[in-house]
């Protein structure tokens, strides 16, 4: 995946930071912390990207075990059921919700983050965390449509295209319940933040009538499948059909007029962190405008920091398809979460729909 990342970032991350380094001992660390993130969600020194972790390690010489989870729900099952000492955790908007419900994360200290100053106020105080309590976002991003100009004539422009029937064989689909069913529950009237078995049902008859029409069901094989010219059409994030269109000039990404879901990826520290000041340190040093604008140079997500876009990639900042304008924002939707009875019928209906 090719990256780019401002020299002038560079320059003011190197300025900022020289004075420090020079001050950081040779000897061991002074603490350490357990950060648990996404894969590849923070810009790690590969293809001439800072590295994010590494730069704060010198600035506070913590020492940073760093290790990733794939789903919410695995970063779900490590903190509930399993003795593992995570500091700083990075769960999506829902899951926030159910870690907060079951006392698996602890309040902030916000004077200890006085970049939370800098948080855009749209991504303060939202639905999983209503007094801003617990988090500090750190992403954010929409879903949204990716097709191919040279196999379609048409020009997509809402989630309906997913049931083309002259796209039959070429179209793709998300291999995950919670954003297939979002698609279906918007074009079934269905509010996607919440809903009842009855209205996993009715979704059920939508991604049933689609089936015959797709593909395949995918996650990340959906940038080789649309990069390489394989699939006409397919849904994914916003910031990751921005990266693929860089790969491939044919590509066209397309925020659906019916709207879509609007997710935030936050950092949090659980309830039994074994260094909540590093940890502390740690969510303030990743929101600082500098660092934030590095990291999501590197992930093509959008930054929740004001300043940020000072430092960010020109094609980036400038992107509607990454920073899409307040009045699409506005009808887009996030996720609550979803009682464990309704939650595990939806996938169990999603695994039936598949077979």
């Amino acid at each position: 995946m090719k990256k780019y990342l401002s020299i002038l970032l560079s320059l003011v991350i190197c300025a900022a930071c020289a004075t420090v380094f020079a001050g950081c001992g040779s000897g061991g660390y002074e603490g350490e912390i357990n950060v648990y993130n996404w894969g590849e969600y923070v810009a790690d020194g590969s293809e001439d990207y800072e590295d994010t972790v590494e730069l704060f390690e010198k600035e506070y010489n913590i020492k940073v075990n760093y290790t990733t989870f794939e789903t919410n729900e695995e970063l779900y099952n490590i903190l509930s059921s399993s003795n593992s000492a995570y500091d700083v955790i990075f769960p999506s908007d829902y899951m926030v919700e159910k870690l907060i419900a079951e006392d698996l994360v602890q309040k902030l200290d916000y004077s200890k983050i006085p970049n939370y100053d800098k948080i855009i106020d749209r991504f303060k105080n939202m639905q999983y965390d209503p007094k801003s309590e617990y988090t500090v976002p750190y992403s954010w991003n929409v879903t949204g449509l990716v097709y191919n100009k040279t196999m379609t004539d048409k020009k997509p422009d809402s989630w309906e295209s997913l049931w083309d029937k002259d796209l039959e064989g070429s179209i793709l689909q998300f291999n995950n319940s919670r954003d297939a069913y979002a698609i279906a529950m918007q074009l079934c009237k269905i509010n996607p933040s919440t809903f009842t078995k009855a209205e996993v049902d009715k979704a059920t008859k939508k991604l049933k009538e689609q089936r015959p029409l797709l593909k395949k069901y995918v996650m990340d094989q959906v940038f080789a499948e649309m990069e390489n010219n394989q699939a006409a059409i397919a849904p994914y994030y916003a910031g990751d059909i921005y990266t693929m269109m860089t790969n491939n000039k044919d590509l066209v990404g397309v925020l659906p007029k019916d709207g879509s879901n609007l997710f935030v990826d936050n950092m949090c520290i659980p309830k039994n962190a074994q260094n909540v000041d590093g940890a502390h340190k740690f969510i303030d040093f990743m929101t600082s405008p500098e660092m934030s604008a590095a990291n999501m140079n590197y992930i093509t997500y959008a930054s929740p920091v004001k300043g940020a876009e000072k430092f960010l990639d020109e094609d980036l900042k400038n992107s509607e398809l990454v920073y899409p304008p307040d009045e699409y924002l506005d009808k887009c939707y996030t996720f609550h979460n979803i009682d464990d009875e309704t939650y595990t019928y939806m996938q169990e209906q999603f695994v039936k729909v598949m077979s």
